[in-house]
């Protein structure tokens, strides 16, 4: 049985892996939160799993217990304020992998984001130069990890648009405004874009850690993992959808960037650095992505039509 330490259990993804550690493992299980209030998981289902109430910027406070994980699986994030997600994203997060032994640890499963990422899979420069400050302090961090004593167990997990969420878990940010978005298909349906993404769902997410948990990847083997289904683009996204909710597409106008950049100027619409950035890179799509299926596991969702049907969007027909 191993001794495992999570951070992140209160958000989306957390929850989710949270649930599939209780349900398909036996090890001892240390979850770190701030409010234990948020937890929507059934946490006392058996004697061994602990739940630590308290804060990543206090992660010091648990220093002998850290020198005895097997695992560490890193979800915790702060999204916005460049002091907060400095302090978060990179320095207590770099402080936590230093507490661990190395020779102890087995493995570290950290948490970083696709958007630090080209599309051969090497980090991209504008994320550290202009990235927001979540997109930033995740490029600084992830740039550090290979000079740490516990660098060749470390597997890095790369999200790319993350889906889930219900009565049980909370929503990620772009499902749960999807109901909103969708009120929109009527006008989406005329526009053509060019652009490119793959999504996943956070149970699959959960799925494939609480496999390299008990499956860990070897040194010699690829540690990073963008997580995501096969790309999609836009214009096929919108076609899938509006076939899934029986609207017609007759004819569609191209959207093109020199279109987009009126609109920008004439309605003296500001935007980041980084938004203007995605407007040219638009195609977000990287090289052999991972969901359970590429562990020989089922994938719970791996189409548009799961993604609307599991957010409880009736198909039309």
């Amino acid at each position: 049985m191993k001794r495992i330490f999570v951070t992140g259990v209160s958000g989306c993804i957390g929850h989710y892996l949270a649930d599939e550690l209780i349900q398909q493992t036996d090890h001892e299980l240390f979850f770190l939160v701030r409010n234990p209030d948020k937890l929507k998981f059934n946490y006392s289902t058996r004697p061994n799993i602990h739940i630590l109430t308290g804060d990543l910027k206090e992660i010091e406070k648990y220093s002998d217990l850290l020198k005895t994980i097997n695992v560490a699986i890193l979800v915790a994030t702060s999204w916005g304020g460049r002091e907060e997600t400095e302090e978060i994203n990179i320095v207590k997060t770099l402080t936590l992998l230093k507490l661990l032994d190395p020779v102890v640890c087995e493995q570290v499963i950290y948490f970083s984001t696709e958007s630090i990422l080209d599309r051969n899979n090497q980090p991209l420069k504008e994320a550290g130069e202009i990235g927001t400050d979540y997109i930033r302090t995740k490029y600084i961090c992830h740039s550090k990890l290979n000079q740490l004593p516990i660098a060749s167990k470390i597997t890095t997990l790369y999200p790319t648009l993350v889906l889930g969420g219900d009565e049980k878990y909370p929503y990620s940010h772009l499902y749960g405004g999807l109901p909103d978005v969708l009120k929109y298909a009527d006008l989406i349906r005329w526009f053509k874009a060019d652009g490119s993404f793959h999504y996943i769902h956070a149970k699959d997410i959960a799925q494939v850690t609480t496999y390299l948990v008990d499956h860990p990847l070897k040194e010699t083997d690829n540690r990073d993992l963008v997580l995501g289904n096969a790309p999609v683009t836009a214009n096929e996204a919108v076609e899938k959808i509006c076939s899934y909710l029986g609207k017609r597409i007759y004819f569609r106008f191209n959207l093109t960037k020199t279109l987009a950049d009126f609109f920008i100027k004439v309605f003296y619409i500001r935007m980041a650095e980084w938004d203007l950035f995605l407007m040219d890179y638009r195609h977000f799509t990287h090289k052999n992505t991972v969901t359970p299926a590429s562990f020989g596991l089922k994938n719970y969702c791996s189409t548009l039509d799961d993604v609307l049907a599991l957010r409880g969007i009736p198909k039309k027909v």
